[in-house]
């Protein structure tokens, strides 16, 4: 106050939520989102279909591509968000687990807040329920042999189950685990170290999955820039080039007068030396074989031809990086300091069918998986699919640990956490019992989403591992409780910790917030969406937009 009048210290436009209407706000938002992903988890669970603002269609039930794709346009709904971003980069697998048990913690905080509990005493609740799930994660974890072929494919099916890899997910295992294979190498210390940088995607339509095939090297899907030049190399001196092969153009705009036509001829004769001079180099330098990534001039295709060297033009960068690794070669970026150091030996098959180079290193290595699908959409599919199942694997040979599927470690976990709150002073008790309850989410959703009584089969299940069988999970195909991991259903431990970590600390996040202040709508696109919360109340979810 000032002189008896109220000071303004906020614009006209601004918002502000406070108190028990900003966590009622930041729950609800947060839990939107949850739940706009929890019908796509597990072996039976549903697709979404995306349409975005140009018309393009993504038909998946993968967590980061659905979150990602979906026009979100809330601050606390992309903090949700970044949970499964997170997940997926160190993880690769195990998105919509994470936000699902994320807007569970939500949900049962929020009736925690309800019965008086401060925020700070669930938050700190929360922080001892995730070290401790974290710890048992590790007791429950069985160790894996990165040599251990069938315990890899056993990973990676599970990562497929549900996805659009799943129909043919044996054959797809193996190929998996034979790339990852193929890119491991053991470090000193006894680790395995997987570089993934050896390893390229390629996709193509019009064939089976099961048509899928895992080669040595790499695919590039180019052609010839001449029908004369030669298209297969046992053993071909291979230049990776990063420099047109064209005449070169001024820097700045200029303009040619001539007076005859002798001088024309002049002007197009120097023009045709420089081309020339430009393949010299080449010819010199022993190339038999040119991946350009930028373009090659008509004469300059043709006396390439005429000296028997292969050369494809506007070659991708990424297929020119992957090429680096398989041949062991450098990328030039300068014609004029070419030489025969530069290039690299390697063996160039074309396949006229599909319309592929194969290309092989001698000594450094590298392999590509060639996945194939009936349509674009299957293939995309198929492709995230896959890069999951990679990405488990991956972690899985750098890790060393496996976890029962099927819910059964949630609901070990949630079982060692009940007994672990009654060690538990104060009110921080009734948060770390919520924390158990909010890891059985995750098989109440897998049997809701196969159409099975969730609530039976979660009193089965905590049963069996009362009885001391740690790895009874759902058989979401049969009803039944059983042992998963003699049935081959197992996820990576590293996937598991990562998950129940982000949910924790975003959960605590959002209820750490008790004052909610905008310079406009409460929406991050600065659009004028309607929603935004009015001050003082909760008013909607802030553009969350038609995507919800």
């Amino acid at each position: 106050m000032q002189q008896g009048q109220p000071m303004i210290i906020m614009g006209d436009d601004a918002q502000r939520v406070k108190d028990k209407d900003a966590q009622e706000y930041n729950i609800s938002a947060a839990r939107g989102v949850a739940e706009s992903v929890r019908s796509t988890l597990g072996p039976k669970g549903m697709d979404k279909m995306l349409v975005d603002s140009m018309g393009d269609v993504t038909i998946t039930n993968d967590g980061v591509t659905i979150l990602q794709t979906m026009d979100i346009d809330n601050p606390t709904a992309e903090m949700i968000v970044e949970v499964a971003e997170t997940q997926e980069d160190e993880a690769g697998d195990g998105t919509t687990s994470a936000v699902a048990i994320a807007g569970e913690l939500l949900k049962n905080a929020e009736d925690l807040l309800e019965q008086d509990i401060h925020p700070t005493a669930v938050i700190k609740g929360f922080n001892l329920a995730s070290e401790y799930a974290r710890d048992q994660v590790d007791e429950v974890a069985t160790e894996v042999d990165a040599d251990d072929t069938e315990a890899l494919k056993s990973v990676a099916e599970t990562s497929m189950t549900g996805k659009g890899a799943e129909l043919d997910k044996d054959v797809l295992a193996d190929l998996v685990v034979r790339a990852i294979q193929g890119v491991t190498v053991e470090a000193d210390d006894g680790s395995h170290v997987v570089d993934l940088a050896n390893l390229n995607i390629e996709t193509r339509t019009g064939r089976a999955a099961g048509e899928s095939r895992l080669l040595s090297g790499a695919v590039v899907d180019k052609d010839p820039v001449h029908e004369d030049m030669p298209t297969d190399f046992e053993a071909a001196d291979v230049l990776l080039l990063n420099d047109p092969i064209e005449v070169e153009e001024a820097d700045v705009d200029t303009s040619v007068n001539v007076d005859s036509p002798d001088q024309l001829q002049r002007f197009l004769d120097q023009e045709e030396e420089q081309l020339r001079e430009k393949v010299d180099k080449i010819v010199e330098s022993g190339a038999d074989v040119v991946f350009c990534q930028k373009g090659i001039d008509d004469l300059a295709q043709h006396y390439l031809a005429k000296e028997g060297i292969l050369a494809v033009r506007r070659t991708k960068k990424s297929d020119l990086s992957f090429l680096k690794n398989v041949l062991g070669a450098p990328i030039v970026s300068d014609l004029d300091s070419l030489t025969a150091d530069d290039l690299a030996v390697g063996s160039i098959t074309r396949d006229t069918e599909e319309e592929l180079f194969y290309v092989e290193g001698e000594d450094a290595h590298g392999v590509t998986l060639l996945l194939y699908g009936t349509t674009e959409h299957v293939v995309d599919e198929l492709e995230r699919g896959i890069q999951d199942a990679i990405d488990v694997v991956s972690t899985t040979v750098s890790d060393g640990r496996t976890l029962p599927g099927g819910g059964a470690v949630e609901v070990e976990l949630a079982s060692r956490l009940r007994n672990y709150a009654d060690s538990v002073d104060g009110r921080e008790q009734l948060a770390v019992e919520a924390f158990a309850d909010s890891l059985e989410l995750i098989p109440r959703v897998l049997a809701e989403n196969a159409g099975l009584d969730a609530i039976d089969l979660l009193v089965d299940l905590r049963a069996a591992h009362e009885a001391g069988d740690t790895d009874a999970g759902l058989n979401v195909f049969s009803g039944e409780v059983e042992n998963t991991t003699e049935a081959g259903v197992v996820e990576t431990a590293h996937a598991k910790e990562q998950a129940i970590a982000s949910a924790a600390e975003a959960a605590n996040l959002v209820l750490k917030i008790d004052d909610i202040i905008s310079a406009g709508d409460l929406s991050t696109g600065g659009d004028d969406d309607e929603g935004g919360a009015p001050a003082g109340g909760m008013g909607g979810m802030g553009g969350m937009g038609g995507a919800m």
